[in-house]
């Protein structure tokens, strides 16, 4: 039997479905890793907690159509090769009448107990999921569902319990008899002065959720953002306010950006809108950002061991990259070590975040080395600003496509790249421009392969002059090519570079 070598070995498929008041979905994960990585992942809008807070139940129809999406959720595990099944239920299956009778017939259909979550462990989980997916967060971890809202204090971890309030889409509408000025004040009676939200005023919002995310993608499409990527997309205060405004206006439909949203997510924006706009009232956050990870990333957070959860969710999955995907991910840790030495004898500064972002591209320079050499250098720019990493913000995304892709096209080749530069603040655009510069130079002198680069050392000589060390059995490898990329180098550095042998 052939096996897929686009995966990777070492990991057993997990799957976990998720019984939401709005949806269940279904996600079979690559495996328990610091960095999860989606093999398949489905979801079916049943709006389970649709009425639920006039009737108390479940809805019937919504009932009968999520025991049939677990049907199907639970052969589809097992034909991916899920070796478990980790089921998670929210607000609506733990506050209904009826939620009890809903739960045994799902544990019949799946064979196994579903953990029907708190409000605290919801918001436990959902913290944890932004404890996996951003590097050192610092802020409020809010979850918003389709019956409630979790929210937590974080610090690098979940500070505390939490609290979940009655906020979620579909109840904000359903108890507000579809107003969005009644949804307001519902939200704003409920959490004017709030203790947790004022201890962290001024802090960063971290918003989870369908909703929010659909927000975002409207905030993209208005404003023509360059990358569709949702995690760790940023809006300043302003910009979500002005946002929150435009979608609670009355013909928020019509608004440009609106088909950029999936329809069955567009009645509830307003309501979204409408709580995270008296959160913001209350907190007022400095930025806010959008989380891609969630109860379920944060669930299997939970399962790692402890030296497994402190290691860097970016670099692993960059690693796990130049596995598949590199001609030797041996010479792409060389490289990490090798342009790390050349900044520091170029009198080059790196903050700790440029660091892990140098390190990441590093591992991830040769993955579209396949492709053929004239397509090269697009490929990396779209595959690497778009590729499923967490631990990394936009700017970041766009240190890491920009270096390949000037290995590849040239130091001054800009005109395919403009999106992306828009992404890249000025001193990102300047790294990765002089990366891109060292990777030019070193896949000439290793032709990415190993055991080379370590010997060919960046050195500054006590008189300032900065030169390429080799040793005398390495002689040959200088060429007029390679000469001319030592020369591409130093003129991005506007210094020279010379090259000494022995």
């Amino acid at each position: 039997m052939l096996r897929a070598q686009g995966r990777l070995r070492k990991l057993v498929p997990t799957a976990i479905i998720d019984i939401g008041s709005n949806s269940v979905r279904l996600v079979v994960f690559e495996g328990l890793s610091r960095s999860p990585t989606p093999l398949f992942n489905e979801k079916i809008l049943c709006g389970l907690g649709a009425h639920i807070a006039t009737t108390n139940r479940l809805d019937d129809v919504a009932v009968e159509r999520a025991l049939s999406a677990l049907r199907r959720f639970r052969l589809l595990a097992a034909q991916a090769g899920a070796d478990s099944i980790h089921t998670l239920a929210t607000a609506a299956a733990r506050e209904a009448e009826n939620g009890p009778d809903f739960i045994d017939q799902a544990e019949a259909i799946l064979g196994h107990e579903i953990h029907v979550l708190t409000g605290e462990e919801e918001a436990h989980y959902a913290a944890l999921g932004v404890v996996c997916g951003f590097e050192r967060p610092k802020g409020i971890s809010a979850d918003m569902g389709g019956g409630s809202v979790e929210l937590v204090p974080v610090d690098r971890k979940p500070l505390g319990e939490g609290i979940s309030l009655p906020f979620g889409g579909l109840r904000l509408q359903e108890t507000s008899g579809e107003s969005v000025a009644k949804a307001r004040a519902l939200v704003k009676k409920s959490i004017a002065k709030h203790p947790m939200l004022l201890e962290a005023k001024g802090g960063t919002f971290y918003a989870i959720g369908g909703t929010w995310r659909a927000m975002a993608r409207f905030h993209q499409a208005r404003y023509k953002y360059p990358l569709s990527v949702m995690h760790h997309y940023e809006l300043t205060a302003e910009q979500a306010r002005h946002t929150c405004k435009r979608l609670m206006a009355q013909d928020a439909e019509k608004a440009r950006g609106m088909k950029a949203v999936s329809s069955s997510r567009r009645a509830l924006l307003p309501y979204g809108a409408a709580l995270l706009y008296e959160i913001m009232k209350v907190m007022q956050p400095e930025r806010i950002v959008i989380s891609g990870v969630g109860v379920r990333e944060g669930y299997l957070y939970s399962l790692l061991p402890e030296n497994v959860q402190k290691a860097d969710p970016l670099i692993t999955a960059a690693e796990e990259m130049a596995v598949l995907r590199a001609r030797s991910p041996i010479h792409a840790r060389e490289l990490s070590k090798w342009t790390g030495e050349a900044f520091s004898a170029l009198g080059v500064d790196e903050s700790r975040t440029e660091k892990r972002y140098r390190k990441a591209a590093c591992l991830l320079a040769d993955v579209t080395w396949r492709s053929h050499p004239d397509y090269r250098g697009g490929q990396a720019l779209n595959i690497l600003s778009n590729a499923n990493f967490v631990g990394i913000d936009h700017p970041g995304r766009a240190y890491i496509a920009l270096s390949t892709y000037y290995r590849h096209e040239g130091l001054m080749a800009d005109d395919a790249a403009p999106s992306i530069l828009s992404v890249a603040t000025p001193r990102i655009a300047e790294r990765a421009r002089l990366l891109g510069a060292l990777f030019r130079v070193a896949y000439l002198l290793s032709a990415a392969m190993p055991e080379m680069l370590p010997r060919i050392r960046f050195e500054r000589l006590d008189e300032g002059e900065v030169v390429l060390s080799v040793p005398q059995e390495l002689a040959d490898i200088y060429g007029e090519r390679l000469q001319r990329r030592i020369d591409g180098l130093a003129g991005i550095c506007e210094r020279e570079i010379g090259w000494q042998v022995g």
